[in-house]
């Protein structure tokens, strides 16, 4: 890997958020320091993570001085800073489809399968049909958009693709089967397949059928 020891990531193995960022550092073949926090031990209220994020939330980027907070936000940085336009196009038209797809992460992506997968293997008190009901919605525009198309803002994957993929790939955790979606299927296999490619920790959870 390229060596920034500046880079430090705080993050748990079972966050989609921080998975995707994770994710991206060895898309870039960047070094960093991983520094594991234990959101069971309710680590991430600690004084010492509020310091660097009040929220208490992981993930949090730390390259020298700056302190990058918020997952698509730190895609945004590391794109910026460590690439050359190949994860973040400037071309008008993948760049909208860039921010299309980012939105929706924090948006659909966020209250579908993300917030379904946090009521099966945390307990989350979120309705859970209503995050199983915005999930299939989705997974359909998933669907619908990779009819046409091998990856989500251009002809080659951006991040884009990085943030949609943790919370999509792992949706089966959540109760959301992805059988129905044959394009997803094989748009997480391309992903699955790109040089650097680092999978997210699984849960004990049985997929669902």
């Amino acid at each position: 890997m390229t060596a920034h020891h500046a880079l430090k990531l705080y993050r748990h193995p079972l966050s989609g958020n921080a998975h995707r960022v994770e994710l991206f550092l060895h898309l870039l073949n960047l070094d960093y320091e991983q520094i594991d926090v234990d959101l069971m031990g309710r680590e991430q209220k600690s004084e010492s993570l509020r310091a660097l994020n009040p929220k208490g939330q992981v993930p949090v980027l730390i390259d020298g001085d700056d302190v990058i907070l918020e997952s698509t936000a730190i895609l945004v940085y590391l794109a910026t800073k460590y690439d050359n336009g190949v994860w973040l196009p400037q071309a008008p038209e993948a760049a909208s489809a860039v921010q299309f797809w980012l939105t929706r992460t924090n948006t659909d992506i966020a209250n579908g399968p993300a917030a379904a997968r946090l009521v099966s293997l945390f307990g989350a008190p979120l309705d859970r049909a209503a995050a199983l009901a915005t999930g299939k919605t989705a997974l359909a525009e998933l669907e619908q958009t990779l009819s046409n198309a091998d990856y989500l803002a251009a002809t080659h994957a951006t991040i884009a693709d990085v943030a949609v993929y943790a919370y999509v790939a792992h949706a089966p955790e959540g109760g959301l089967s992805l059988a129905p979606y044959p394009n997803v299927l094989n748009w997480i296999s391309r992903i699955q397949s790109l040089p650097g490619f680092v999978p997210m920790q699984s849960s004990t959870i049985p997929d669902a059928a």
